[in-house]
């Protein structure tokens, strides 16, 4: 019984638990790398022809071309630059009608050169990393160490950064690619054993315990455990939504300072600098704005799920005598409003993701139980003798 327990843990729960967290480690360090790139200066054709070699850059063009060896050329402010795609990070963000789109269905794609070379020219691409002198030209490379970012998108300029961070985390992560491979090792090990037993009388119990545990990857999808299981989906994926909140809630504190200390709007400065200089801020209501009711100031978190009773804070560009902060000329700075301080607004939306997440695992759990407990009665009662 030992052995059994022991192979089902292992290729059932183990396994896909791994692909999971490197699931979740990958596109953690997708998000962190887009939100670094977000603060690097967009390049424009004076920058290019002037020589921007050894630095890093933000673009926003579109495709013109794809050649051999692996390189893409996106156009835009009359400037063509070659994306040369070895090692890069290639994603195609899902497509999607206004706002935001479903966190359980939208997240990027990530594609292959083939799959690259086939969209259509004027298709909208961004472009985050080194720019090198290869091959006599000067473009977009990537090194071990720091690989380019390429998303293709279909969507407003100014939607991009908050559909990758929306967007940007992987789905159902325990179907991750190591999945359907170990359900298969462990269901085959699992008859093996089952098989090997059944002819010894004495071990027929074992064989039935083996043969049970072998379906147990359909226990999910079997009643009564079903029902369960439709609530693990549901609280999983109110969990996800919690987190994408979570990540957009934090999105304005890329630009302020001190944005490590703590992420408290309250120690933070008054102000901070966007990349291309334009100082950037925040400004305190009492209630929600009037602009934010009349559609005029966008809220950051969708439907401002959380009304914390701190006040408001408007984000945006803060030009000389404005009275409240203003879309940014950059088009990833983040301008709208949110209910209280978005580093406290983010730790609820995180505590209560976490919550939510292990309650759907134990609901699942649960139902799997409860169905290997039933087809375990079943089988026992039609055990001759």
């Amino acid at each position: 019984m030992l052995a059994i327990s022991g192979l089902a843990f292992l290729w059932y729960f183990l396994v896909p638990a791994l692909g999971a967290a490197l699931s979740r480690r990958q596109w953690r360090r997708f998000r962190e790398r887009f939100n670094r790139l977000r603060l690097r200066p967009l390049l424009r054709s004076r920058d290019y022809w002037r020589g921007a070699g050894g630095e890093t850059w933000r673009f926003l063009g579109e495709l013109e071309s794809a050649s051999e060896g692996r390189v893409l050329w996106a156009r835009a402010d009359n400037v063509t630059v070659p994306v040369f795609l070895d090692r890069a990070d290639v994603c195609l963000l899902p497509r999607d009608g206004p706002g935001l789109p479903d966190p359980s269905e939208g997240a990027p794609e990530r594609i292959g050169w083939d799959r690259a070379r086939e969209l259509g020219e004027g298709t909208k691409v961004f472009v985050g990393g080194l720019m090198e002198r290869r091959d006599g030209r000067l473009g977009f490379v990537s090194s071990r160490e720091d690989p380019l970012v390429v998303i293709f998108y279909d969507c407003p300029d100014r939607e991009l950064a908050a559909r990758t961070a929306w967007a940007g985390r992987g789905g159902g992560e325990y179907l991750n690619r190591l999945t359907p491979y170990s359900l298969a090792l462990g269901a085959a090990c699992l008859l093996f054993m089952a098989a090997y037993y059944l002819p010894r009388p004495a071990f027929r119990p074992v064989s039935a315990v083996a043969a049970i545990a072998a379906l147990a990857p359909l226990f999910p999808l079997a009643p009564p455990g079903v029902l369960l299981t439709a609530a693990y989906r549901r609280l999983a994926w109110h969990s996800r939504l919690l987190r994408a909140r979570c990540d957009l809630a934090r999105s304005p504190l890329l630009y302020l300072p001190d944005r490590g200390a703590g992420g408290k709007a309250g120690r933070l400065g008054p102000e901070g600098a966007l990349p291309d200089g334009e100082r950037y801020g925040f400004s305190r209501h009492a209630g929600i704005p009037p602009g934010a009711l009349e559609g005029e100031i966008p809220l950051i978190v969708p439907e401002a799920a959380a009304r914390g009773g701190e006040g408001w804070l408007v984000f945006g560009a803060l030009p000389p005598g404005a009275a409240l902060p203003e879309r940014a000329g950059d088009p990833f700075a983040v301008f709208g409003a949110l209910p209280g301080d978005p580093g406290k607004l983010a730790a609820r939306f995180l505590a209560k993701a976490y919550a939510l997440e292990a309650l759907a695992w134990l609901l699942l759990m649960a139902g799997v139980a409860l169905n290997a407990v039933i087809l375990w009665n079943v089988v026992a009662a039609a055990w001759p003798g």
